[in-house]
């Protein structure tokens, strides 16, 4: 059956959440001189951003990957100057489909809490950059592409160069020599200069060019997913995925659902969380997790894209009752993206199945970026987890399972597709601290 849940202090969260929104002429500002910069001093002077965006089919769980990568150039730069992240606002996901609700320039406040992310690299938000800078100017920007040649078997190298565009820009230049784009819905920015960029390695490949190449104190880099990890899984790669502590007001709400809806609750389930990341250093084991059984099942898009490892929904059920049995439990907690016939179809199939289904007013006040988040939440703190193969989405509950710590048989496990011969399971990566 569907549970429902329902919030008493919607407009509060709704007050705290609400971020003005920044528009300036071009006419009366010049990228990094407004009269607000040139008095911050020598320090603000120095102040370098570094921007970024990511290709717009992408999703939210890519691009929190692309952010680690990010994160580590970002660690690159800082070492010889003084350089920001911005935070690029989240908008127009493919994903997210809701009708009639507002969801463009969502800050990363209300999915992330910044002073987690700060505390591993400096970051501020768009609106924060435009007023820090003196107005909506990009001085440069990147377009990060392939090399046209593609590369040899054998001769791989990590190599960055400044190319002919290979694909049709999506920048024109108006009237007055600015570039326009999307630049996450803020139509009145502006860049600069846009130059494309063939490379081929890691996120830090690119550090030498923005250092040395260009003086420009705001620097965007577009499709930035061309940028490979500088050490995936490793320290560094961990310290910035721990950092990513959801909003507190998104925990708030996972962890009620699972105290009123799944009888669960941290003292019981032994996921103890802790604010401060980086007192936290956990091992395997000893999580127990909610008397719940929890499963990502990935529909749309997915059912062609992956049809091989991508199980029918009867498939699946009997997955999901085979579970319930061996690990004696009664209730199954399922995040999906499926369409209401399917879930009609599931309901009829997994009696035992809950879900968080948000009112109208909970969505529009979460967005379907927070839904998404609390549904990683709650299968984050269950018994067993059993995801989709090759799903971001999944991976990230993998992750926030590890952080958590539960063994890594509990957490690492997908459904298996109905013809799958070779049903391999999801590798475990290690947190390393």
């Amino acid at each position: 059956m569907a549970a429902r849940f329902f919030l008493g202090w919607s407009f509060f969260i709704l007050f705290l959440s609400t971020v003005p929104q920044t528009c300036c002429d071009e006419v009366q500002f010049q990228a990094g001189h407004s009269a607000t910069s040139m008095s911050l001093g020598t320090s603000a002077a120095e102040q370098r951003y570094l921007l970024y965006d990511v290709n717009p089919p992408e999703g939210f769980n890519l691009r929190r990957d692309v952010y680690i990568r990010m994160a580590s150039l970002l660690k690159t730069l800082q070492k010889t100057s003084n350089w920001v992240l911005v935070l690029p606002p989240w908008g127009r996901l493919y994903h997210w489909q809701s009708p009639d609700i507002h969801q463009i320039r969502i800050p990363w406040a209300e999915f992330f809490d910044l002073k987690s992310l700060d505390q591993n690299i400096h970051v501020i938000e768009y609106e924060d950059f435009l007023a820090e800078s003196g107005g909506p100017f990009i001085e440069q920007v990147y377009v990060l592409q392939g090399y046209a040649e593609g590369w040899k078997e054998g001769t791989w190298e990590e190599k960055v160069d400044q190319r002919p565009c290979i694909d049709q820009l999506m920048y024109s230049e108006d009237r007055n020599g600015y570039y326009r784009g999307w630049f996450w819905g803020y139509e009145e920015t502006r860049g600069h200069n846009v130059t494309c960029l063939s490379v081929q390695g890691s996120a830090s490949v690119i550090a030498a060019m923005l250092l040395k190449n260009t003086t420009a104190r705001s620097i965007m880099l577009d499709r930035a997913e061309n940028l490979l990890h500088d050490h995936y899984g490793g320290k560094d790669y961990w310290d910035t995925r721990r950092s990513m502590v959801f909003a507190k007001h998104l925990r708030v709400i996972g962890d009620e659902f699972r105290a009123k809806v799944l009888q669960s609750n941290d003292n019981a389930d032994k996921t103890i969380f802790h604010e401060d990341w980086k007192k936290v250093k956990g091992k395997p084991g000893p999580a127990l997790g909610g008397p719940y059984l929890a499963a990502h099942l990935r529909r749309k898009d997915f059912i062609w894209g992956h049809r091989e490892d991508v199980p029918s929904l009867r498939k699946a059920a009997d997955e999901i009752h085979k579970l319930l049995k061996k690990l004696k439990l009664n209730k199954v907690f399922v995040a999906t993206d499926a369409d209401q016939e399917d879930l009609q179809e599931l309901r009829k199939q997994i009696p035992e199945m809950v879900r968080f289904e948000p009112t109208w007013e909970e969505l529009e006040l979460f967005k379907d970026g927070g839904v998404a988040i609390i549904d990683q939440w709650i299968c984050a703190h269950a018994r067993y987890f059993i995801g989709t193969s090759v799903s971001t989405f999944s991976f990230r509950i993998h992750e926030e399972r590890e952080i958590l710590g539960f063994e890594p048989k509990t957490t690492y496990n997908r459904f298996c597709g109905d013809k799958e011969k070779n049903c391999e399971q999801p590798t475990h990566w290690k947190i390393v601290y």
